[in-house]
């Protein structure tokens, strides 16, 4: 039976999961985490992680999860022995210089065994000679993340200083909020610039984590709410007051019209829920900041171009360097379809325009293009979404809860 009310089931988040295995990791299993993200990248570091404690393989092969790799580098480095980090064609195309360099200037032994400052590479595990280190985040701010995670772990910790204004700054303090939940000491300086973050040196207090929901998984939903203003979609165990940085979800959408109410259920489990209603009046024009947050660039522009609000989104340099050229990819599956777009290197401009099917979207075998623009189906049934399966490296269930919406 069809109803006006559907409640969809998130994953945990990936970004929370993947930190707190490696707290775990790094801690020695202290920790027991509850409901870790079904992601395929969570999944691949679990394995990888495992691999490292067995030390029955000193290769370590992370597909096209940047995040994994970046993870792995600074722990390799510090691991004794020789492994070799390395990834799928476009994940050995992704930048690691800044991280490699930093590495390399605390005394640690890398060699690039292609093109300088890519995967994959060669490390040579040992000490770290120095505590100080400088490195450049634009580009990511999951180098920040890794030197972060590993610093307790060092003899002297670690005190690190930005040399740049970071991109997606909420995920590192995300890392240091789960560092401090650990037991472990970190502090940031006056200026913002510098983290400091003092070596493992007492017994931590045994504690159970629980994982957030994902608010990028929840991004989805939100076009879906805007598309279909008679549902009311409910989004189980999500929370506003989150550390997560794509929460910004929220804000961009409520611009078009969306109204997004907390819901407290003391009785469940999962005992905080977020509905969303569409429906509300849509602006002539807006703009929206993606610097801390350029993972929702994809889902922000096919919502703009689907209601035909001028939109310009800024900060978003860095979404070339993602699992596709996401700059090109939005921007080429967007204008198939009749869409008015523009781009420059830090902004990306979405005209009013009348979209059109096509017959399939390509997704150039990224998980985020792929969830982005299934939304449309809601306008055109007939629209195909290129490798569906590309989805399970964040987000293994989305087409049964897709499917909700759909049939509703």
């Amino acid at each position: 039976m069809k109803t006006n009310d559907i409640r969809i089931n998130l994953p945990a988040s990936k970004s929370l999961s993947n930190r707190w295995l490696m707290i775990n990791h790094l801690t020695g299993g202290h920790f027991r985490i509850n409901k870790l993200s079904t992601s395929g990248d969570t999944k691949l570091l679990r394995t990888l992680l495992a691999q490292i404690e067995s030390g029955s393989n000193k290769v370590y092969y992370c597909n096209n999860a940047g995040s994994v790799a970046r993870f792995l580098m600074p722990l390799l480095a510090i691991t004794p022995g020789t492994h070799l980090l390395t990834g799928d064609e476009r994940l050995c195309h992704r930048p690691m210089q800044p991280l490699i360099e930093a590495l390399r200037n605390m005394g640690l032994r890398i060699e690039c065994m292609e093109e300088e400052g890519f995967l994959p590479i060669t490390i040579h595990g040992s000490v770290p000679t120095r505590r100080t280190v400088s490195i450049d985040p634009v580009l990511s701010s999951q180098f920040v993340s890794a030197l972060l995670l590993v610093a307790p772990q060092m003899p002297e910790g670690i005190s690190l200083t930005m040399t740049q204004r970071p991109t997606s700054r909420p995920y590192i303090e995300m890392t240091c909020d789960a560092l401090r939940m650990a037991g472990i000491e970190v502090r940031r300086s006056s200026n913002g610039r510098t983290y400091y973050v003092q070596p493992l040196d007492r017994k931590l207090a045994a504690a159970t984590i629980g994982i957030e929901r994902d608010w990028s998984s929840a991004s989805y939903f939100y076009t879906m709410a805007l598309l279909r203003p008679d549902l009311r979609i409910r989004l189980l165990g999500l929370q506003l007051d989150s550390c997560q940085g794509d929460s910004a979800t929220d804000a961009f959408f409520s611009q078009l019209g969306i109204v997004t109410t907390e819901v407290r259920n003391p009785y469940r489990a999962a005992g905080r829920s977020i509905t969303l209603r569409g429906g509300g009046a849509l602006p002539k024009t807006m703009q929206f900041s993606c610097l801390d947050c350029p993972d929702l660039v994809p889902t922000f522009a096919v919502a703009a171009a689907a209601v035909g609000v001028k939109t310009v989104l800024k900060g978003v340099s860095n979404i070339a360097l993602k699992e596709s050229d996401r700059m090109e990819s939005i921007t080429a599956e967007l204008k198939r379809m009749g869409g008015k777009v523009t781009a420059t290197d830090d902004t990306m401009t979405i005209m009013p325009a009348k979209l059109h099917p096509t017959e399939m979207v390509r997704t150039y075998g990224d998980h985020r293009l792929a969830m982005a623009f299934a939304p449309l189906k809601l306008l055109f049934p007939d629209l195909e979404i290129e490798n569906p399966d590309v989805v399970d490296k964040s987000f293994p269930e989305f087409w049964d809860e897709f499917a909700k919406v759909i049939n509703a």
